[in-house]
């Protein structure tokens, strides 16, 4: 029960990125956080297991682990999508327009 209380609070920390951005870029970005969440919990359990394989007759020989190989991969995938979520917290540029908001609106003249 505690870890659903956790998973919902991380879950509201990173909604609260999105609380000034229109329905349309939530609609985009949403599925994203489900997705942070699911990789922080299956980074969590990947790293209470062994990274590293020891040939025990010979302690040289070292090979990586198949939940080391996926754990690389899926931080990388985090650390994307945090880059993400991290570029629409600061929002603003120099011109106080975001790169995100400038390829929404590209998008509605595109259609209108």
């Amino acid at each position: 029960m505690e870890n659903k209380n956790s998973e919902d609070l991380r879950k509201q920390e990173l909604e609260k990125i999105l609380k000034d951005y229109d329905d349309d870029v939530k609609n985009i970005i949403l599925p994203m956080i489900e997705d942070v969440l699911f990789l922080e919990n299956q980074l969590k359990y990947l790293r209470g297991l062994p990274f590293i394989r020891v040939n025990p007759h010979n302690t040289s020989q070292q090979k990586p682990t198949p939940a080391s190989k996926q754990y690389k991969e899926l931080l990388q995938q985090y650390n994307n999508c945090i880059k993400i979520l991290c570029s629409l917290k600061t929002k603003g540029t120099e011109d106080g327009i975001s790169p995100l908001r400038e390829y929404f609106a590209s998008l509605k003249k595109t259609n209108e």
